[in-house]
């Protein structure tokens, strides 16, 4: 039962991960003379807060499932 919660929620991680914008892109602004980045002035919103926030929440279930099959 655990081991196939653990999969699906091994599957939902990648597909989020997929989903995620490229934050490669941003890293190149520290160095252009931009501080919107670099000091946190821009913030995520609508879907892509969603989809960071279930990013890890996700990732806190997949440690803890692991935990307890490792445990059990």
């Amino acid at each position: 039962m655990l081991e196939t919660i653990l999969l699906i929620i091994s599957v939902l991680i990648i597909a989020l991960v997929l989903l995620q914008g490229s934050k490669a892109s941003d890293a190149g602004q520290l160095f252009s003379g931009s501080n919107e980045r670099l000091f946190g002035t821009v913030k995520e919103r609508g879907l892509e807060l969603v989809v960071t926030r279930l990013t890890a929440l996700l990732g806190f279930l997949f440690m803890l499932v692991s935990l307890i099959l490792f445990l059990k």
